[in-house]
């Protein structure tokens, strides 16, 4: 009897995400940018299209102070800054200035307080249809922070591991005065 080598011989293919989500603006977005990746020669959009289809997780929030400090370090101060992703408020920031920004998401009160300086918040309809190609834009990602995140890789404890352990707050229980 020969052995079978099914499993050994089998190449898996790497095809693209498919989206789970059920909101429909962000599938038809998926649909435009799949379009305009095809048919420019852009970077931009295929980049655009690719962020759009990670898993929500992955496409983690901003601030507006992270912004602003973009915008200073820019040559140009009109660019439009793009996030796939949500433009989240920080308080910490006392006088935001005129920016335009192009994001997934906006919350309430950054919503407010970019449209009070004079800026703009764009969707990435009204994006497509003023840039096709991402001239005159900047891209912008959020900082990869996440629990989760820290207790990955080696296991805590070994050499060389910088992986946060779970710990089990349960043992304290029952140990207070007595």
């Amino acid at each position: 009897m020969g052995v079978d080598a099914y499993k050994k011989t089998r190449v898996q293919r790497n095809v693209g995400r498919k989206v789970t989500s059920t909101n429909l603006y962000l599938k038809l977005l998926i649909k435009l940018y799949k379009f305009l990746a095809r048919r420019t020669d852009s970077n931009f959009n295929a980049t655009i299209l690719r962020r759009l289809q990670q898993t929500r997780t992955a496409r983690y929030p901003i601030s507006v102070s992270r912004l602003v400090k973009q915008i200073n370090t820019a040559k140009d101060k009109t660019r439009t800054l793009v996030v796939v992703g949500t433009v989240t408020d920080d308080v910490r920031l006392l006088t935001v200035p005129k920016i335009n920004v192009c994001a997934l998401r906006f919350t309430e009160t950054a919503r407010k307080r970019i449209l009070a300086a004079g800026g703009k918040t764009l969707t990435f309809d009204q994006l497509a249809q003023q840039n096709p190609t991402g001239t005159g834009t900047i891209l912008l990602r959020g900082p990869r922070v996440r629990e989760e995140l820290k207790h990955f890789g080696r296991a805590a404890g070994l050499p060389g591991s910088h992986a946060k352990p779970y710990v089990s707050h349960t043992a304290r229980r029952g140990k207070g005065a007595r």
